[in-house]
């Protein structure tokens, strides 16, 4: 394929803006996808992803459109919308030359619209707004155009109204995106250099390669080398995904497909990292990616307790597939030996501890979430911690910063009272407002990230009726009035239910806490005691009854003392039980901590 004729982009939008049905639309009306193959939302692949109707991975596919009697190559990535998988649409941004940007035309510009749109300004990427949904009753395409113009300052040259749903605009699309995205730069004749933009892993071929090949051209039985690792492999196969894996000779500058070559280890092969040739290898690799930073960490165990190498072998594969997600090896007392796994946010968590029970068949035990906290020790050392039980004593921290994030929420203009409300509940600080239309504001907020971490998006949902959106970025630490909450059972501190959050909430969430405690925990022959412990001060405590069995039953009548002998032996048995005995706490009771406010 002549370079010039390459078109590599992205789909990138809000969710549920109709970026994989505006994929699938390219494909059928290009023919890359036969009548009978055809289905709904073609490139998710996952069951997860078919189910939630959400995309969760990126999916790249190479097309071949005839236009005008010119043939053209569009190598499209489709990328999720949610904005706990940026590090997704980041990635495939920088394998590409250009993106369109699909907004619902019911529902105008979006929170993660603005986020898409600047991260594919700063990439340098030739934008195309596509305004979806045009056929819809309650569409306004027109006003959409002009709301994108006027909050992204996209010009409205090459706006392009369709509809997804029933193909009505995609042949104008693809003249568009041929003449608007530029074909992409790269000498096919220098040496070798491409991108590894995604990974995944087959039982049979082991680790295959995503690569978006930059310059030179990569040929299949070449010996290559990959920088990062410095490792020499021979290729095996080379393909395109059209959308199924099609094998080919040769990629060359400028093209995307797969690489396979009998990489075995998970651990040989980093997204970002740089292919060349390992007899004329490249005098430098390419930038690749910064890596991803987790902001959510929780612990996952083995709930049988003795699964421990199969939760770590299928974490060490998730992980192969999924860059943005970390684990550490981490021990505790009440749930024995798991990992500490990091997260972009709560969906992405969601998401992979559904993966791991799924795709690799591990039922885990699931700790509530917690954020990353900066602390500065009394000897000046600063340190990050991502849990409570890491923390250390507090005679020995000088500061306890919390992570603050700047939050942008879209909403009808009815919202803006309950949003500033809630709000400021929650330790926020109001920057500015921007109205984006006659009735739609965009609220902008810094707010500590540990107060929107449980329930703040589905409060935000219920104020709004379902309209408000929101999106955020982490922006730095700010000193606060944080401290370490224990959750006693029976006197005995459980590590998995320990929390750091504000002073000011500590009394109230400590007893809702145990109130949840209380309903989850099954009763046992003797009684538990739930206490909530700030250092040494208890600052709650609920009780659960033990078990009652009717010891006098059998004694229908005579003295008494034989009652009453056989209800001091009981008590006294009760008594020996609840020293020796252990409370057993179900997986439902760990999350309590995530429960919603009443």
């Amino acid at each position: 394929m002549n370079q010039k004729n390459i078109r590599n982009f992205s789909i990138i939008a809000h969710i549920d803006h109709g970026k994989s049905t505006i994929a699938d639309r390219l494909m059928q009306v290009s023919g890359a996808v036969s009548a009978r193959d055809m289905k709904e939302q073609l490139l998710d692949s996952m069951d997860l992803e078919r189910e939630r109707g959400i995309t969760i991975k990126a999916a790249s596919v190479t097309i071949d459109v005839q236009i005008d009697g010119e043939q053209y190559m569009f190598n499209l990535i489709d990328t999720p919308g949610h904005v706990d998988f940026h590090y997704e649409v980041d990635r495939a941004l920088a394998a590409c030359d250009g993106a369109l940007l699909v907004v619902d035309a019911c529902q105008g510009v979006q929170a993660q619209t603005v986020a898409n749109a600047y991260v594919a300004v700063e990439n340098d990427l030739e934008i195309i707004p596509v305004i979806n949904k045009i056929d819809l009753p309650g569409a306004h395409p027109e006003d959409t155009a002009i709301e994108v113009e006027s909050v992204l300052g996209l010009g409205m040259d090459h706006v392009q109204f369709v509809s997804a749903k029933s193909g009505q605009g995609i042949p104008d699309l693809i003249r568009t995106i041929a003449r608007t995205i530029p074909p992409p730069e790269g000498d096919p004749a220098a040496p070798l250099q491409a991108l590894v933009f995604d990974s995944t892993y087959d039982d049979y071929r082991g680790v295959i390669c995503y690569v978006r090949v930059v310059n030179g051209t990569i040929r299949k039985g070449e010996k290559v080398l990959l920088m990062g690792r410095n490792r020499h492999y021979v290729i095996s196969e080379l393909g395109k995904f059209r959308p199924k894996m099609t094998r080919c000779e040769t990629l060359q500058a400028g093209e995307v497909g797969y690489m396979v070559a009998a990489i075995k280890s998970l651990k040989d092969v980093t997204v970002g990292d740089t292919v060349t040739d390992a007899l004329a290898p490249a005098a430098a690799p390419l930038p690749g990616y910064e890596p991803a930073k987790q902001m959510v960490y929780c612990d996952f165990y083995p709930s049988g307790g003795e699964d421990f190498e199969e939760l770590r072998e299928a974490l060490a594969r998730l992980s192969l597939n999924d860059a943005s997600f970390t684990y550490e090896p981490q021990t505790s007392e009440a749930l024995g030996f798991g990992f500490r796994c990091g997260f972009l946010g709560l969906l992405h968590m969601d998401i992979v501890q559904e993966r791991l029970e799924r795709e690799c068949g591990v039922d885990v035990v699931q700790t509530a979430p917690s954020v990353t906290y900066e602390i500065e020790l009394t000897d000046g050392t600063v340190t990050e911690v991502s849990s409570a039980g890491d923390l250390p004593s507090m005679d020995r921290i000088s500061e306890l910063r919390e992570p603050i994030i700047e939050c942008q929420i879209i909403t009808p203009e009815e919202g803006v009272g309950a949003i500033m409300k809630m709000a400021d509940q929650r330790r926020g600080i109001y920057k500015r407002t921007e109205y984006l239309g006659p009735k739609r504001v965009m609220l902008t907020y810094e707010l500590p990230f540990n107060e929107i971490l449980y329930d703040f998006y589905d409060k935000l949902k219920s104020v709004t009726r379902g309209y408000g959106t929101m999106d955020y970025h982490v922006t730095g630490y700010r000193q606060a009035d944080l401290v370490k909450m224990d959750i006693l059972v029976n006197g005995k501190a459980v590590d998995a239910l320990s929390v750091i959050l504000h002073r000011s909430n500590a009394d109230r969430r400590g007893r809702r806490i145990l109130l949840r405690l209380r309903q989850e925990v099954p009763r046992h022959m003797f009684e538990v005691a739930f206490q909530a412990a700030i250092g040494g001060r208890i600052i709650a405590r609920e009780t659960l009854k033990a078990l009652r069995k009717n010891v006098t039953a059998k004694c229908y009548g005579g003295d008494v003392t034989r009652k009453r002998k056989l209800l001091e032996k009981q008590k006294a048995g009760k008594k020996r039980m609840k020293t020796i005995g252990s409370v057993d706490i179900p997986q439902k009771a760990f999350m309590t901590v995530l429960e919603p406010e009443d």
